[in-house]
């Protein structure tokens, strides 16, 4: 078991540190109706729910609704990436048994579909990139090892700037070199600390195998977090897909939008990657497959039979009503700030979920089908308590951790799966604000503190 030195100091000074929080906590905490006096958009939305609009991309799309006599129309939703649909992307390498992560990467921060040379180049640039520079993994990783992959990665990607020859230049090649650098990296930084995790913390055999050249993104990395580096086929093509649509969603989510903000202000490649990574950690962004799955096990454990859609649903509406599972009124995976009508990214993956889920026998086939009927009844449970008719529908979120499961990886590594995918995003976000941007972001904050007259220190009471 690994350990950390207890803090001394705050057995001596832990009332004094409460006292200075709940100070902190009573001046910081203001009437929320001044939100509405000042017009403020929290959260960068809209009063509609849509997001404030800060900057433009050509990047990714999402598109949920068409216009018709100005009113707001569901329809089944599209992610495109570089104006490419991700279901025909998706359709076009798994027609050709193709992996198809590496094209994406390629698709993203270039803007083009390569050739086949040119995909056969960029796989080998990556192939000699994976490995992770010598005593890298012995003195940044197993040296501190930490209970959450996720700060050993942002830890991970900002040692990579002393291991190179050149961090501080943000031209457009050396940038390039940097994200291509990293998206390699991302996975063999994943698996070794989580390698390193479970044996100073669980006493567990430590496994470090070295990526092969050769093999895709998923296939890597699923023979560098297995003991035996075995693998199907079937499972390497599943988390292939994952990666894939996990990869991109707009300039507008909290760790993308992060790469924008920190990239404008010119600092070097490995500081802006590590900010996102801190920001996809925040279980409001990256963690809800985890979510999901601890649901769904909590409503299995709390209805007598999985096939009963009364009883499913019935429980359904007592998580909206907060008085089952979290309490936070909350059906995990369910709904989606733009997505109403369907989530392309859960439609595809729900049908590799299937695909999956009948390869491994019954007891998976009996998960998919209860995860399938959660998924109808959500939205009628919904629709029931709320007495709403809004459009709703899964989102990726909802049929990722099953995938996942299936897969037999550990639920600490989903988060990562998703900053490992999504580096290929954050690079094609930040090559595009060092091309087309010259100002700094910085939003305004209205003060409402009010005012306080300096008091001198022989003079202050308690």
């Amino acid at each position: 078991m690994y350990r950390h030195d207890y803090d001394s100091t705050l057995a001596q000074y832990g009332d004094f540190i409460k006292n200075m929080s709940d100070t902190a906590v009573a001046k910081d905490t203001f009437n929320p109706e001044l939100y509405g006096k000042y017009n403020v958009k929290r959260g960068l939305r809209n009063a509609d729910n849509t997001g404030v609009l800060v900057g433009l991309t050509s990047i990714g799309d999402v598109r949920a609704y068409i216009i018709e006599e100005n009113e707001k129309v569901p329809i089944d939703g599209k992610l495109l990436y570089r104006g490419i649909s991700v279901e025909d992307l998706a359709n076009g390498f798994e027609k050709d048994h193709r992996f198809g992560f590496e094209e994406t990467a390629y698709l993203l921060i270039t803007g083009k579909l390569p050739t086949a040379q040119e995909l056969s180049q960029f796989n080998g640039l990556l192939d000699d990139y994976r490995r992770l520079p010598e005593g890298f993994a012995e003195d940044m990783i197993m040296k501190a090892p930490s209970r959450d992959i996720m700060n050993k990665l942002a830890r991970c990607i900002l040692a990579s700037y002393s291991y190179d020859f050149n961090p501080d230049d943000v031209s457009y090649n050396n940038v390039m070199r940097q994200c291509i650098r990293l998206i390699a990296q991302m996975p063999t930084m994943a698996a070794y600390a989580y390698q390193t995790r479970s044996h100073y913390y669980y006493d567990e055999s430590l496994y470090i195998h070295n990526p092969q050249k050769g093999l895709s993104t998923s296939e890597n990395f699923l023979q560098m977090i297995r003991p035996d580096s075995k693998y199907t086929q079937l499972e390497a093509e599943s988390l292939d897909l994952a990666l894939v649509l996990h990869a991109e969603h707009g300039g507008g989510n909290n760790s993308t939008f992060t790469v924008h903000v920190v990239t404008s202000t010119g600092t070097d490649t490995y500081s802006a990657f590590a900010a996102a990574t801190g920001s996809l950690k925040g279980p409001k962004h990256g963690g809800a497959n985890h979510r999901v799955m601890e649901m769904i096990n909590d409503i299995k454990e709390h209805i007598t039979d999985t096939k009963d859609k009364g009883q499913i649903k019935d429980y359904l509406i007592k998580i909206l009503d907060k008085q089952a599972y979290d309490k936070s009124g909350l059906i995990y995976g369910i709904g989606h700030a733009v997505y109403t009508k369907s989530d392309p990214r859960a439609r595809l993956l729900k049908k590799k979920a299937r695909e999956l889920a009948y390869s491994m026998g019954q007891k998976w086939i009996d998960e998919f089908e209860f995860y399938n009927t959660v998924e109808e009844l959500a939205p009628k449970a919904f629709e029931e308590y709320k007495k709403s008719s809004k459009v709703m529908c899964a989102n990726v979120d909802f049929y990722s951790g099953f995938v996942y499961t299936m897969l037999n990886i550990p639920k600490e590594l989903y988060t990562p799966i998703f900053a490992i995918s999504r580096m290929a995003g954050w690079s094609a976000h930040r090559l595009e604000e060092l091309a087309v941007s010259n100002r700094i972001i910085r939003p305004a904050y209205k003060n409402v503190g009010g005012k306080q007259q300096y008091i001198a220190l022989s003079e202050r009471n308690n």
